[in-house]
């Protein structure tokens, strides 16, 4: 992760949720009350963004030190401690929601990434994500991927080229419009054609393109399609594919399966924040 723009957008975040002031524990706790708590996994899975816990309350209060347990990536048991913290006990319940929030939906993605690459179970194609991200949380999200163990496609309209079909539409065809790319751009930047019939793939291949994308196709098509594009370009397959079926795909001989859900459709992992030592009446 980029930590000046963690940072960046830790402090927005902060600001959205604290505002004037966090009144509740504001009002309960002296400035010069200290605790304990901890960040406890309440069901299993592969954690992403540990480092969110230090680095948010690390802006909030130079005085609370967090210890992290565990590493980004790692598979986690129900019950496990991932990290503490102790300061200012008013500070670590302020950070709490924020912090929460964000290493449990990046736990979440880390996960589901995890189950897709389990499931696909190959040595040679690859899970990537898709731009079908939170505004605003893509760096995160992408990161969580590469926790998960999955890759990542373009990061942004800005990194990459992908021809599709209303592009084609325009252009008349796809020769005319890899054409046009390639007249502006450098040869720095990898051009995508997405295809979805043998007609439009022989042209895709015509034209030169980097990648091919084999779009809403069945395993028998992917494969099918896969044996006629030379191997210097690279193969993609996408629409359609799903955790439960992605191993469908295993055999395909695809290069990348990209899965918009690991992104878009995911469930947090549960990770709760507990005072040490607190009492109940």
């Amino acid at each position: 992760m980029n930590e000046l723009k963690l940072t960046s957008l830790l402090q927005q975040w902060f600001i959205e949720d604290i505002g004037e002031g966090d009144l509740t524990s504001e009002s309960i706790f002296a400035v010069d009350d200290r605790g304990c708590g901890q960040f406890l996994a309440k069901d299993s899975g592969v954690i992403a963004g540990i480092s969110i816990i230090k680095k948010g309350y690390e802006l909030l209060h130079p005085e609370i030190e967090v210890q992290l347990l565990v590493q980004d990536g790692q598979l986690i048991e129900k019950g496990q401690i991932l990290a503490t913290a102790c300061g200012p006990i008013r500070y670590l319940l302020t950070g709490e929601r924020v912090i929460l929030n964000l290493i449990q939906h990046l736990s979440g993605i880390a996960t589901m990434t995890h189950l897709a690459t389990k499931n696909l179970n190959s040595n040679h194609t690859r899970v990537c994500d898709t731009r079908k991200t939170t505004p605003g949380l893509r760096m995160l999200e992408k990161y969580a991927v590469r926790c998960g163990g999955g890759f990542n496609h373009r990061l942004g309209l800005y990194d990459g080229v992908m021809i599709k079909d209303n592009h084609i539409a325009h252009m008349g065809s796809i020769l005319k419009a890899v054409a046009k790319v390639k007249e502006k751009l450098g040869h720095m930047v990898k051009v995508e054609v997405e295809i979805e019939t043998k007609e439009e793939l022989l042209e895709a291949i015509e034209a030169k393109a980097d990648v091919i994308l084999l779009d809403n196709l069945s395993p028998d098509k992917v494969k099918e399609f896969v044996a006629l594009i030379p191997d210097y370009i690279i193969t993609e397959a996408s629409g359609g594919i799903t955790i439960s079926n992605i191993a469908d795909y295993a055999h395909t001989g695809v290069d990348y399966i990209s899965l918009g859900a690991l992104t878009h459709s995911v469930t947090s992992l549960d990770i709760s924040f507990n005072i040490v030592g607190g009492k109940k009446a």
